[in-house]
């Protein structure tokens, strides 16, 4: 019951608004955060119809249609599965009320509105969303090098002249390295958690 009249009491309207982190149990997708899997909310935007919460693991979009329906669409995209880019941040002019964060989640596009009391907020966002972006980036790099360090490791296994009697140890030998190089790597560069980021950037 007092979620729904969150809006009222903290205050919101089109324009989002950051949420301190004593509110975050007045709004929505605080019920969708897996705090059973040591999901932490670091960063919340709010506006009458939508919520952008920033986990440590993903970000969760509720999706509304308009600020008078009930509706929402709830949305989320791992920062594991779905890579951050083209992380932009827009000032206020003169007479602008709002700021703008824009970014690129996976496929998804977003630029939300925040009004512009909240620009020193929004900038330590930027530089965690920045820094993440970075360090996914990086990650990709240093597993497709992995990969050509496997598949050039292999090609030169290939020439090697092997007797028959023990080309099939050889073979299950090679397999499995392979494949623990493969997964120790994979869990190396692929980050499932970055709550050290928001950790580093952002004052809780």
């Amino acid at each position: 019951m007092f979620k729904k009249v969150a809006s009222d009491v903290l205050g919101l309207s089109d324009i989002g608004s950051v949420i301190s982190p004593a509110d975050y149990d007045k709004v929505d997708a605080d019920d969708y955060v897996m705090h059973e899997d040591n999901e932490k909310i670091y960063f919340l935007i709010k506006s009458k119809s939508d919520e952008y919460c920033f986990t440590n693991k993903a970000l969760i979009h509720l999706d509304g249609t308009s600020a008078i329906s009930k509706k929402r669409m709830l949305k989320r995209y791992s920062y594991y599965t779905d890579t951050i880019s083209h992380v932009r941040l827009e000032t206020a002019g003169t007479v602008d009320l709002d700021v703008e964060i824009k970014f690129t989640i996976g496929s998804e596009a977003f630029s939300i509105d925040v009004h512009k009391k909240h620009i020193e907020e929004l900038k330590d966002l930027y530089k965690s969303l920045i820094k993440i972006a970075e360090i996914c980036h990086e990650n990709e790099e240093y597993l497709k090098y992995a990969h050509d360090s496997l598949n050039l490791a292999s090609n030169t296994l290939s020439r090697v002249t092997t007797k028959e009697e023990t080309l099939v140890d050889s073979f299950k030998q090679i397999n499995e390295t392979a494949f623990s190089w493969l997964v120790n790597n994979r869990r190396k560069f692929k980050i499932k958690d970055f709550g050290y980021v928001f950790d580093k950037y952002i004052n809780n």
